[in-house]
């Protein structure tokens, strides 16, 4: 199965060549790599070229991805953040998975990885936050699954599903991609890929404060639960916020 590879970026020099690598350290190698480009001042699309990637106009993550979409050839989608890698073996056994379940969209457990941070963490600092993600993230996930169904920083889904739901909402300001689960799932079987884990970066919560995002994140559920998809820019997506304030000038 051929599968397209979507990111959307804005200035990932840092994280960017870290994420390319895991891809191209798989033994898969029946895939493509769309690089959405929200208009990035640093060398994050000279790293994309160097990787033989397949540049286009972004935005926003969610019109980003949608752009990136319209471009893919593959019969599967997977779209990832620029601040994840991916572990060894990680089509192999996802791919066996989505077949082995028939699952036609699905996401991942996430696991921070601090070699995808800017800065030495300590070990047991690591320890505390790998705690916190699996408290608050990986096991509500299972066990709202059904009910709630998430996905964030990574997910596969299949491009006629893709198409038939018009893509990710862009009128929607924050987890859009937590709306797109949910709308797929009213249509096609979703679940969390079991045998395959994502690293991601643990900047969102270092920068803003592990009880700050938290709190956000929980807002944000209790506003799609209660008053459906965020859409208020109260809660919208600061997509250059990792930025130094260097970079921010340019």
């Amino acid at each position: 199965m051929f599968v397209s590879i979507i990111i959307p970026t804005l200035n990932e020099e840092h994280h960017l060549p870290l994420l390319l690598e895991s891809v191209k350290r798989q033994k898969f190698n029946d895939y493509e790599i769309i690089i959405a480009d929200a208009g990035s001042q640093d060398k994050t699309r000279e790293i994309a070229k160097h990787y033989s990637c397949t540049i286009v106009e972004g935005g926003l993550p969610g019109p980003g991805r949608n752009r990136g979409a319209a471009r893919a050839r593959g019969d599967l989608l997977l779209f990832l953040d620029a601040d994840v890698a991916l572990p060894e073996g990680f089509f192999e056994n996802s791919l066996r998975e989505l077949q082995e379940r028939n699952l036609q969209v699905a996401s991942f457990f996430l696991v921070p990885h601090h070699t995808l941070s800017r800065t030495f963490v300590p070990r047991a600092r690591q320890r505390y936050h790998w705690f916190l993600f699996h408290l608050f993230y990986n096991i509500p996930i299972v066990l709202l699954g059904k009910l709630l169904p998430h996905a964030a920083m990574g997910i596969f889904i299949e491009k006629t599903l893709f198409q038939a739901l018009r893509g990710f909402d862009e009128q929607i300001t924050m987890a859009e991609d937590h709306d797109l689960a949910r709308r797929a799932s009213k249509q096609a079987r979703y679940g969390i890929i079991r045998s395959t884990k994502l690293f991601v970066s643990p900047r969102r919560f270092t920068k803003d404060g592990w009880l700050k995002t938290y709190a956000l994140y929980l807002a944000v559920e209790l506003h799609m639960i209660f008053k459906g998809p965020v859409k208020t820019k109260k809660f919208q997506y600061k997509f250059d916020h990792y930025l130094t304030k260097k970079k921010k000038k340019l």
